[in-house]
């Protein structure tokens, strides 16, 4: 299985990106939401984490194996859930995910079953179901940092928001109150390198 592909970025489609790992070139087929974060690299050196598949029937006689790529493996991830809920599966998954996968998250989260159901391909019988199976698997998702807030890499800032968001929980908070206790510091923009640094912060602010 190929979980990351690094490479020059060469091209950017409507559905999928090719990226050049000498001596192969390889087409990853991305979400609309991350087209648009790869929009304008091209050219330069790109890490994407991947799923492979085999597309096809195999009563048809011809399977093709695919790539689909993501900039974090936290999207990559969510993905893989996404596809798991009964009646979505790859490709009305990848045609659904036109946010941000943390808009997304939080949707299933606070069961928003209108906003999911406006995404392309999901009507609400679909978004039901991705509520029912999904909703209590959404936090650590909804606490993502906004790739457009940071000019590194998220994961890192990612994980102290995740154990910074389980360490509320153990202290009593309910999990929308903790997120919002987690956005609020963070849209400061401040990089936090531990749990008790943010959590610091956080009571600062709350007092």
């Amino acid at each position: 299985m190929i979980v990351t592909i690094t490479g020059t970025l060469t091209h950017v489609a409507d559905s999928f990106v090719t990226i050049e790992s000498k001596p192969f070139e390889y087409e990853v087929l991305v979400a609309d939401f991350t087209r648009r974060q790869l929009q304008g690299r091209t050219g330069q050196q790109t890490r994407l984490h991947t799923i492979d598949y085999i597309e096809g029937n195999p009563q048809g006689g011809r399977m093709t194996p695919r790539l689909i790529g993501f900039l974090t493996e936290p999207e990559r991830q969510f993905f893989d859930l996404f596809c798991s809920v009964d009646g979505v599966g790859v490709k009305k998954a990848l045609r659904a995910m036109v946010r941000p996968v943390r808009e997304m998250a939080v949707m299933i989260e606070e069961q928003d079953a209108k906003s999911l159901s406006a995404l392309p391909g999901i009507g609400p019988a679909t978004s039901e179901r991705v509520i029912a199976k999904l909703r209590r698997k959404m936090p650590r998702f909804a606490l993502m940092v906004q790739r457009d807030k940071a000019s590194e890499a998220v994961e890192g800032g990612s994980e102290v928001a995740r154990e910074t968001f389980d360490a509320l929980l153990a202290l009593g908070h309910s999990e929308s109150d903790a997120r919002k206790l987690i956005d609020d510091v963070m849209a400061s923009g401040k990089k936090f390198k531990d749990t008790e640094s943010l959590l610091t912060a956080i009571y600062q602010r709350s007092h």
